[in-house]
């Protein structure tokens, strides 16, 4: 399967047309047609529904779903590498990859990016938003070089440093809520609420240990991935989101708050990243000095 006819059918999956894809291809439409049924005959499988003749809107198969996610982070990772390639001897410039979820931490990284910008202002940084889950399955496929995950972290797959922050969990509500009267909120207020949990938390078992209650007797009326997703929820009255402080903003004329949880929960992040990963000199450069900095805060 060659790259040039993953990028013909990614076309086509774009535009949900054969027609308006080989104009934006500049190929004619029999030979474009001619390369994705070639494609479909390669893999013994049916990508696309075409439409009747009234119509001339395509539709993924099953199948056509699955090649086209795997075919973006081919192209992506080809293109990373290229770029890595392509890069003098002599200059530091390129692109540094980050998979986070949302957290105070990514201060951290911000300070790292502000240092390095000073010797090094070739260097680019991206940033992908994600939970540990989607953070670590980019690390694995090697779409990004360093990911922020909190609790353990599997040695036998990864390096980490132990980053010098911790983000407090705690529940964000409405400022009108009884809740809000409280400094803190402790298990039993939560007993009767409807919450909204992290997807992540409500997997690995954390927020029943805390609560001292079994999942299945906790009313979660939503999860989430992001905290800002949750937050409209809880702005909408669906419920009580547990979550981390300082991700959403709750000051001025803000109709949120947000009070931490007792007995106080705070998370410790790491930055992770594959084991006998080969950097680029950007993505060296930036771990060598995320290394300094937090070795100065220990």
């Amino acid at each position: 399967m060659e790259l040039r006819v993953l990028q013909y059918f990614l076309a086509v999956a774009r535009e949900q047309s054969i027609i308006r894809a080989a104009e934006s291809l500049h190929l004619s439409q029999p030979t474009l047609s001619t390369q994705i049924k070639a494609m479909e005959e390669e893999l013994g499988k049916q990508l696309l529904i075409r439409g009747t003749k009234g119509s001339r809107k395509v539709t993924l198969t099953e199948e056509g779903m699955i090649l086209r996610k795997r075919a973006e982070e081919i192209l992506n990772l080809v293109q990373k590498t290229e770029r890595e390639i392509s890069l003098s001897d002599q200059v530091v410039i390129g692109d540094v990859y980050i998979g986070t979820g949302e957290t105070d931490t990514v201060r951290f990284i911000a300070k790292v990016a502000k240092k390095l910008y000073a010797a090094y202002p070739g260097i680019h940084y991206h940033i992908a938003s994600g939970n540990a889950e989607f953070v670590l399955e980019q690390l694995d496929k090697g779409l990004i070089d360093f990911g922020i995950v909190f609790g353990p972290i599997d040695h036998t797959k990864y390096h980490s440093i132990p980053l010098p922050y911790k983000d407090t969990l705690g529940v964000l509500m409405r400022r009108d809520s009884p809740l809000a009267e409280k400094e803190a909120v402790r298990p039993e207020d939560l007993w009767e609420k409807p919450l909204i949990v992290s997807r992540q938390h409500d997997n690995d078992g954390g927020l029943a240990e805390w609560i001292k209650r079994d999942i299945s007797e906790i009313e979660i009326v939503a999860t989430y991935n992001l905290l800002f997703n949750a937050s409209l929820m809880v702005e909408e009255g669906l419920g009580y989101a547990i979550g981390l402080d300082k991700i959403i903003n709750t000051s001025g004329n803000s109709n949120l708050c947000f009070r931490p949880l007792s007995p106080k929960r705070e998370e410790g992040m790491s930055i992770v990243w594959k084991k006998y990963q080969v950097f680029s000199k950007a993505s060296g450069k930036f771990m060598l000095e995320m290394k300094e900095l937090a070795n100065q805060h220990v």
